[in-house]
């Protein structure tokens, strides 16, 4: 069963990157769901925002989110999840992110 997500404050869960995820920094909005992303793994990445966070989540400039890249093209990605203020600094003290955030 599916469960609807309706709005962020729903999703609170904090979630870690699984295996081939890396976090990254907006870094410039390019328009509909096409995000200029600085992935921690020094690339920068051309990223679009998934089907089930395009409508719900608004992601600005400065935001940490996390990237699952795509096998085939290294430049490109997909924009799986949007951290909160919080959450990001709770991610930088525990180490999980090494980006200057």
């Amino acid at each position: 069963m599916k469960r609807k997500v309706l709005s962020e404050e729903e999703l609170q869960d904090l979630i870690l990157p699984g295996e081939g995820q890396v976090f990254g920094m907006a870094v410039k909005m390019y328009g509909y769901d096409r995000i200029l992303v600085n992935c921690e793994d020094g690339k920068e990445r051309l990223c679009r925002i998934v089907g089930k966070l395009k409508r719900r989540v608004w992601i600005r400039v400065g935001d940490l989110v996390l990237v699952s890249p795509w096998e085939f093209d290294s430049k490109r990605g997909d924009i799986v999840w949007r951290y909160m203020k919080n959450q990001r600094y709770w991610l930088k003290k525990k180490g999980y992110v090494k980006l200057n955030i």
